[in-house]
């Protein structure tokens, strides 16, 4: 009950701390609950998309706020290491990447709120205010959603009890270091599936690459196939479904179904890597902005407005002066480099919609 301990050097051991604990402790000040924040440009979510939105909003001038759930950085800062954002050919580490942008975004005077998980939105007269579930709210007249996604979890009777302990969402040193020398398998065919396959068999072998569809070609980029067919610890089992997990003390393997036969079988793995997708970080908003099906944010010309109402811009959701970018926004490309792109985008539209709404700074 004691865990996790946390280590400060000089002060007192931090045994099972809440997150507002910690981040009290590493700089973030107190916030009474009733506590309210105005600025100019408001950004709900620390991912690549939001940090850099909350960049370019301050360097424009903008009093910004840039609010977080977690720490900065995303899904992104999970990624053991990204390889194909521009200028970095030898690769970047998701975590060095969210740590450069967010002394950057200091740099630039952006006020950081680390531990602001968005609990509810509102809008009135052109002020939107969200509300975090411990009570703090922040208001603008613009805002810039990139609350991005949560990782879809893996629907195996039982595997709950093994998450974060042989069932991971994220493959880093951490994880790379508990299955070294072991047999893996990393279940997904996009883009981070391959990365963590690719990071993994440095350290594992084998590594199992389990895919429900026929190839990789449909969801994953072409450097990643390549060097995947190159590396020989790298086994691809296609058109195939995980459907049990077996487990004593640790992990033991996984029981997967041929997709087009039918056909049963077991791999024995001592750790499960999971990348299938996500699901949109949109609940808190109520529907409100305007979301297609699966919840993910409508913007632009996607967004179907009654006539004599101004066309939302691009990026912009059919609320006025509220944008979305990154994994939230319906039709996004799930790249780093697009979220960065979208993000500074964002700012830019900003700046027209003000002027076409005839609105000025707060």
């Amino acid at each position: 009950t004691d865990l996790p301990v946390i280590l400060v050097p000089g002060r007192p051991l931090m045994r099972n701390p809440q997150p507002a604990d910690i981040a009290a402790e590493f700089g973030e000040s107190p916030h009474a609950v009733d506590d309210q924040e105005m600025c100019d440009l408001l950004v709900v979510g620390g991912g690549p998309g939001g940090l850099a939105a909350a960049v370019y909003g301050a360097s424009e001038g903008l009093t910004t706020a840039l609010i977080d759930a977690d720490a900065f950085g995303g899904q992104a800062a999970t990624s053991s290491r990204i390889e194909n954002y521009l200028g970095f050919p030898a690769g970047l580490p998701g975590a060095e990447l969210a740590a450069r942008g967010t002394i950057q975004a200091a740099k630039f005077g952006v006020r950081l709120h680390r531990n602001a998980r968005a609990a509810a939105f509102t809008s009135e007269d052109g002020i939107h205010t969200v509300t975090c579930d411990d009570g703090r709210s922040f208001s603008a007249r613009d805002v810039i959603i990139a609350t991005g996604a949560n990782h879809r979890r893996l629907a195996v009777p039982g595997i709950e009890a093994w998450e974060s302990n042989g069932v991971y969402y994220a493959a880093t040193v951490v994880e790379a270091t508990y299955s070294r020398g072991r047999p893996v398998a990393v279940i997904g065919g996009a883009n981070s599936a391959g990365q963590a396959a690719l990071f993994l068999a440095r350290t594992s072998d084998p590594v199992y690459l389990v895919v429900r569809g026929d190839d990789l070609d449909h969801s994953m980029s072409r450097y990643l196939i390549d060097a995947i067919a190159a590396d020989p610890r790298i086994h691809v089992r296609v058109h195939t479904e995980v459907v049990g997990l077996s487990a004593d003390s640790e992990v033991t393997g996984l029981e997967v179904v041929d997709r087009t036969s039918g056909r049963r079988s077991a791999l024995a793995v001592s750790a499960v890597f999971v990348f299938i997708g996500a699901t949109p970080c949109t609940d808190w908003l109520d529907e409100r902005p305007a979301m297609d099906p699966d919840g993910f944010l409508l913007t632009g010309q996607d967004v179907a407005l009654p006539a004599g109402h101004r066309m939302p811009l691009p990026f912009e959701t059919s609320v006025p002066g509220v944008f979305c970018v990154g994994d939230a926004r319906s039709g996004s490309v799930k790249r780093v480099a697009a979220a960065v792109g979208e993000g500074s985008a964002a700012v830019r539209l900003i700046f027209d919609r003000r002027r076409i709404d005839g609105t000025e700074l707060l």
